[in-house]
């Protein structure tokens, strides 16, 4: 089973928020996930990304893939966390 950690959009028209989830590669993008690793507000000017950065290095151990969008939030999530530790 190829496992990937991408967004899950929610939230009204014009007004999108979205969850970082681990799912199946093949499942639809807001169909049924394995479980749910943080969340994302683009509409937020700072602190948009909320994620759990263990959990997720737990499924990246583990074979899955990150799409791109969630790759550069992982990042960010890595970088304040790192400049937060000093």
């Amino acid at each position: 089973m190829a496992v990937s950690i991408r967004l899950r959009r929610e939230g009204n028209l014009n007004n999108p928020y979205y969850k970082v989830v681990v799912a199946d590669a093949r499942s639809p993008r807001d169909g049924k996930f394995i479980e749910l690793v943080g969340n994302y507000d683009p509409k937020k000017a700072s602190d948009n990304a909320n994620v759990d950065l263990s959990r997720i290095d737990y499924w990246i151990k583990n074979g899955a893939q990150p799409s791109d969008t969630v790759r550069s939030i992982i990042k960010k999530a890595r970088k304040k966390e790192t400049a937060a530790a000093k």
